[in-house]
């Protein structure tokens, strides 16, 4: 999988941007709820180049990330 597809600097923006709006909008926002969100996975994934299936760790990535 190729690693940085997005730069740090806008992978960095759009999880500061999931943080917010999940924070402001009581866990989601025009996307959907993000405890169901593939928005940071796929951040991820892009800036990263890890592809994570494993269910326990998806919740802890997203718990970990906007403290659900």
């Amino acid at each position: 999988m190729k690693k940085f597809a997005i730069n740090k600097e806008v992978f960095e923006k759009e999880i500061e941007l999931c943080k917010k709006l999940s924070k402001e909008n009581k866990g989601k926002c025009g996307w959907g709820k993000c405890k169901d969100c593939g928005v940071l996975l796929l951040l991820r994934k892009l800036y990263k180049g890890e592809l994570i299936e494993d269910k326990d760790e998806i919740k802890k990535i997203k718990n970990d990330i906007l403290k659900i």
